[in-house]
């Protein structure tokens, strides 16, 4: 039962981190009009992928 609550936790961290990126990121694209470096934008898609795997996995 443990395991499957620390899966859970490390879900939500995961995912309030990335909301947090993404809404900065968000921000400056629709108010400074910045778009956001390339480098960015693949930290972000390589914690997605992270995640996916996190979920994924049983």
């Amino acid at each position: 039962m443990t395991d499957i609550r620390e899966k859970k936790d490390h879900v939500k961290m995961h995912l309030k981190d990335l909301r947090q990126n993404l809404k900065k990121m968000h921000l400056a694209v629709t108010e400074e009009l910045i778009l956001p470096q390339p480098e960015e934008v693949k930290t972000l898609m390589n914690k997605l992928d992270h995640l996916l795997k996190l979920i994924e996995s049983k």
